[in-house]
């Protein structure tokens, strides 16, 4: 399956913002949301399984990013609340091996998007 990610922009501080990720075809695994910052290795964000039922989040977003799917349309989400500028990098969103949520490393990833740069000013 291809994935596209979009919804990247700028913005300040504070402000909130929504990522979306499109699959191309049947989305039945988990999926989750890496990001990578200039300078820095690619880190978890949020992953989901594949019913959309379980949720789990890196330390640095828990209570700010919510993650979801609508599985109807095939498209992931990432809801960005209360950003800050340390949420500055390019984010990726993936489709996992296993249908059940939690796996965090690359490597449990098979398929990847391409990427969206969200900026956060202070």
């Amino acid at each position: 399956v291809q994935l596209q990610a979009y919804g990247g922009g700028l913005v300040q501080a504070g402000d909130s913002l929504r990522l979306s990720c499109a699959a191309s075809g049947r989305l039945d695994r988990a999926m989750g949301w890496f990001r990578q910052a200039p300078g820095k290795e690619r880190k978890f964000v949020a992953t989901i399984n594949s019913s959309g039922t379980r949720t789990y989040y890196a330390d640095s977003v828990e209570g700010r990013f919510t993650i979801s799917r609508d599985n109807a349309k095939n498209t992931v989400y990432l809801q960005m609340i209360n950003l800050k500028p340390d949420d500055t990098a390019v984010y990726y969103c993936a489709s996992s091996r296993f249908s059940s949520g939690g796996y965090r490393r690359e490597t449990d990833f098979v398929s990847w998007g391409q990427g969206t740069q969200v900026t956060v000013s202070s």
